[in-house]
């Protein structure tokens, strides 16, 4: 909640952007705003299709779309993507997979996705190394203390595997199932090409989703630019647990945007217009489909 609260006093402390923000949405082009409906709608296939190649059993096509589609909804229950992997865990179990490989079905489906997204994230700025101007949102010094404080993560956890046997012997074994699950989806070009192939389209999707709203609102920012801000804010709000990242994502949305010389007006405009198409649109019908994969048994 906390997260949520400190992005509500800034919101109320940049109420005049905001307000903004909402008028410029009227004069948004329609034809770029159904490119990024139709660019959501393809995320779920390819999610569906990287969580397909993460294991080696054929899965039901038509229930792991509903399923992916499903997830969505739950995501805004739960912090840091929960509520989707609590679906998608249920249904790999449903579909006769023992939960300790569907576990490790899972983490190799989210290790997939966080190599994909920093990759294409990579090789965007290598190609346009001038996307982001982050000089002026990192204070002087700042970048120092943050790389020490990600280089300690791994520390402190190797610090605590090696204090405690029991959870040292438990992470050891769930090692050995996901890498003995990897070895096999890799021997089959087809799971490899689905498992790599889709967690590169899901966040090149969601790029291209903000570009076509961004053409759509007439962001004076190059697509591909639009495209390493979205990735760029993405990563940076990965570890931040608000449910479905409300809040977080929109302002670092927002700051990516301007970072990359777009308007702050203009920028609130493109991102709130992003989020009700990629967000609260579907929220109600992937609700609905949520309650009727589980009525049906399918989770």
């Amino acid at each position: 909640m906390l997260p949520l609260l400190l992005v509500t006093v800034v919101a109320v402390q940049h109420r005049s952007v905001l307000a903004e923000g909402f008028g410029q949405l009227r004069d948004a082009q329609w034809p770029w705003l159904v490119v990024a409906a139709c660019a959501t709608c393809l995320t779920w296939v390819a999610a569906a299709l990287t969580r397909q190649g993460a294991v080696v059993e054929a899965l039901p096509k038509r229930r792991l779309l509903a399923t992916q589609f499903a997830a969505g909804a739950a995501n805004h229950l739960l912090p840091s993507g929960l509520g989707a992997s609590a679906v998608n865990l249920r249904f790999l179990t449903v579909c006769g997979l023992p939960l300790a490989r569907s576990s490790a079905a899972l983490a190799l489906y989210l290790l997939a996705e966080t190599v994909g997204r920093l990759s294409l994230l990579a090789a965007l700025l290598v190609v346009f190394p001038d996307a982001l101007r982050l000089g002026s949102l990192l204070p002087d010094g700042a970048v120092g203390p943050l790389l020490l404080a990600v280089a300690a993560v791994p520390l402190v956890a190797a610090g605590v595997l090696a204090c405690v046997p029991r959870l040292r012997a438990a992470v050891c074994s769930f090692l050995r199932t996901a890498l003995g699950e990897a070895r096999s989806v890799h021997t089959r070009p087809a799971r490899a090409f689905a498992l790599w192939g889709g967690s590169l389209a899901f966040p090149a999707l969601q790029a291209a989703g903000l570009a076509a709203v961004g053409q759509a609102m007439g962001l004076p920012v190059p697509p591909a630019h639009m495209a390493v801000a979205y990735l760029a804010a993405t990563v940076a709000v990965a570890l931040v647990p608000t449910p479905g990242g409300i809040g977080s994502v929109e302002a670092a949305l927002v700051v990516a945007l301007v970072a990359a010389g777009g308007p702050a007006a203009v920028a609130t405009a493109v991102v709130l217009a992003y989020r009700i198409i990629t967000v609260w649109v579907p929220l109600v019908p992937g609700a609905l489909t949520l309650g009727a994969l589980v009525r049906l048994k399918v989770i």
